[in-house]
């Protein structure tokens, strides 16, 4: 198996430049916006050790050559906007891996702008109006999400939930699967992978250090005790510096990020009507129970109709500070809607 893929890598490379090798060639046709800011996750990741382990422990395989596995993450231009931890070819499939710490419903659409850019390239030198099929690797979209407010273990996203008119079947489809990787959370992964457990030890100490006092001094207590303890320390020991100005952006940029919630549900939709005004602080409160799970329809429909902004104000705030959609609705006296 393994001498397939490494005659498949071979012909890949002697056919077509790298993915790599095209990184000029790009910035020259997008609009570059400014450099991806790196996290820890991606900087961690961008190891083909790690990699190999972590995509053996997804698929349950053993592969141990990591000559087969080429990175090909876009690097220094964020196409239309959106970027992506890790992406990479290995066993003739293509891997968007992306970590987030606040869940997204529209990871199906970036994905799908990010990977047709990356099948773009790959076919780079081939004619598609061919009679011959030109063949692609099979497109995977994992996101691990390790946010403070509660997910499911696996939660399946779907590009044609996005859709304005359901439809029974999707001419356009693209599947993401997103993984709790929450200390407790999908046990079995993290037994085997040991990378990916210890990177979660580590954010999981940087929170509880975070709670008692300032950022930085939380970031750098985080980093001095998971090395005294053997988690991740190879890592954290060599990278410290870097680590610890990634985690205290990455903190602040969450917490700016619910600033941000925050403003815009104040402001509302300035459409000069009531309505308009009601009808988007509703939204803001949805936006806020899906990232809490499955909003039953019931307590949907109860939401929109709702046309007092006091109410939606106060519902808002249950909803920022619920870790469940059940406690939200046991917090504003919704619990008899199904």
């Amino acid at each position: 198996m393994e001498a397939k893929h490494s005659m498949e890598a071979k012909n890949f490379m002697e056919e077509k430049p790298s993915i790599e090798k095209t990184q000029s060639m790009e910035e020259k046709e997008l609009h570059v916006v400014k450099k991806h800011k790196d996290t820890v996750f991606r900087m961690l990741y961008n190891d083909r050790e790690k990699l190999l382990e972590l995509y053996n422990a997804l698929n349950g395989t053993v592969y141990e050559d990591t000559g087969d596995l080429e990175i090909c993450t876009l690097e220094n231009a964020i196409y239309m906007g959106f970027k992506n931890d890790v992406s990479f070819l290995f066993d003739s499939e293509m891997c968007l891996y992306e970590h987030q710490s606040s869940f997204n419903p529209n990871m199906p659409l970036r994905d799908l702008f990010y990977i047709a850019r990356q099948l773009q390239k790959y076919v780079t030198g081939k004619t598609l109006y061919s009679s011959k099929l030109v063949q692609i690797p099979v497109p995977r979209f994992v996101v691990f999400y390790n946010g403070t407010q509660e997910q499911p273990e696996r939660r399946m996203l779907r590009l044609s939930d996005a859709f304005e008119k359901k439809v029974s079947s999707p001419e356009l489809e693209v599947t993401v699967t997103m993984l709790n990787i929450n200390l407790g959370k999908n046990r079995e992964l993290m037994e085997k992978c040991k990378t990916l457990r210890e990177y979660c030890m580590f954010v999981e100490c940087i929170r509880r250090y975070a709670a008692q006092m300032d950022i930085a001094e939380a970031v750098e207590r985080a980093v001095t005790e998971c090395i005294r303890n053997d988690i991740l320390a190879d890592f954290l020991s060599a990278q410290r510096a870097e680590v610890i100005a990634m985690s205290i952006f990455e903190y602040n940029e969450e917490e700016e990020m619910k600033k941000i919630r925050a403003d815009e549900f104040s402001v509302g939709r300035e459409t000069g009507k009531e309505e308009g005004k009601a009808e988007g602080k509703a939204e803001f409160v949805l936006d806020l129970l899906e990232n809490l799970g499955e909003i039953p329809d019931g307590l949907r429909e109860r939401i929109l109709s709702e046309t007092d902004l006091t109410i939606l104000k106060k519902w808002f705030s249950e909803a920022v500070k619920a870790k469940t959609i059940r406690e939200f609705m046991e917090q504003t006296g919704l619990t008899g809607i199904t």
